[in-house]
């Protein structure tokens, strides 16, 4: 293929600016269904712990990306979640990320952590629930969040989304750090050591179900899920929008085969790029997401819970005006369907023969 040649100028312009500029030849362009100019770019994509459900979630997309003619590379990277990833697309670090919708929240209201620098970030689409599980070893007298007190307890990374759900819910409970006799900023697989060690009495997991670090908690240890309910379920779906009530279900051998459901909360994952993404990357981004979702190819389990008409839908941030566009299409193309099928039922009735 045969490159246009572009002045060292404009070379430099394309470095500089995560939206690029000139590219491919127009025999690519059009062979790929492209016709934006736009040239390949490159993403760090920002997840989570190796142990998690997001960094597995980051290796499946990579390559349904990279098959978009706009898109270069993508490298993966092992984050502390949400927080971190949020100020990695901050501060250009990181393109697009994977995060919790109440951290982002907090990031675009300049709350908590962001506190005096909002976030300019869009979502590129909404995902999977991450649930928050809790897990108490037995023997701890831990039966409720409220039971922490006095307790030695994981509240995963610094930064991380989970520490930032558990922060939330030890306030709805009454409770704060200082309440706790011990607070460890362990990762799953950490809590987990520590839990079966005797370092630790009980800790946050707040991922997708089922997350792997708790099926090996159970596999070896005597350990139970901690409901949240009551006045603390209550408090926390009032003052935070972006909670959900969610029950693990009981005897899914594919959700830890439980006795007995456990009633908790969960909170929507987000994938997140910054709001200066070029449009035409966005747009293509979330067309093929919504393409290998309802693909066979889909290889993380959570993924197969939503469908494309969920991508868009009960978000906490805007729509990046490239990915709007694109759900905005599918919605148009489905409700031309629905016409055209109600027209053809309708032709149909009228040309049935009389009775």
């Amino acid at each position: 293929m045969i490159k246009r040649v572009l002045s060292s100028v404009v070379l430099l312009a394309c470095g500089l600016t995560l939206a690029g500029c000139g590219g491919q030849s127009d025999e690519a362009d059009q062979a790929d269904g492209d016709t934006s100019g736009q040239a390949p770019i490159n993403l760090i994509f920002g997840t989570g712990g190796t142990s998690g459900t997001y960094y597995p979630l980051g290796g499946a997309l990579k390559p349904v990306f990279e098959d978009s003619p706009l898109i270069d590379n993508v490298q993966v990277v092992a984050t502390g979640a949400s927080v971190q990833n949020i100020n990695n697309i901050m501060n250009g670090t990181n393109q697009i990320a994977v995060v919790m919708s109440d951290v982002a929240y907090d990031a675009v209201h300049g709350n908590n952590q962001f506190a005096g620098r909002p976030a300019r970030i869009d979502a590129l689409a909404g995902l999977f629930p991450n649930v928050v599980q809790i897990v108490a070893m037995d023997g701890s007298n831990i039966d409720s969040v409220a039971d922490m007190a006095g307790k030695r307890v994981g509240v995963g990374k610094v930064g991380s989304g989970v520490e930032a759900s558990a922060k939330k819910l030890l306030g709805a409970a009454g409770l704060s750090y200082d309440d706790l006799a011990q607070v460890s900023h362990t990762g799953y697989a950490d809590s987990v050591t520590a839990m079966g060690n005797g370092n630790l009495d009980v800790a946050f997991f707040t991922s997708a179900v089922p997350n792997s670090a708790i099926t090996g908690l159970f596999q070896n240890n005597d350990a139970h899920f901690v409901n949240v309910a009551d006045t603390t379920e209550d408090k926390l779906l009032k003052d935070y929008p972006y909670y959900e009530h969610y029950d693990i279900p009981a005897h899914v051998p594919e959700r830890y085969d439980l006795n007995k459901a456990v009633h908790t909360v969960a909170i929507r994952n987000l994938l997140i790029v910054p709001a200066s993404l070029n449009e035409d990357v966005a747009y293509d981004l979330a067309k093929r997401l919504a393409g290998y979702i309802t693909s066979d190819s889909v290889s993380i389990g959570a993924l197969k819970t939503i469908s494309p008409d969920q991508l868009d839908q009960n978000l906490v941030l805007p729509v990046h005006p490239g990915a709007r566009r694109f759900y905005d299409e599918g919605a148009s193309d489905q409700g031309a369907a629905q016409t055209d099928g109600q027209a053809g039922n309708q032709a149909g009735k009228d040309t049935s023969p009389a009775q």
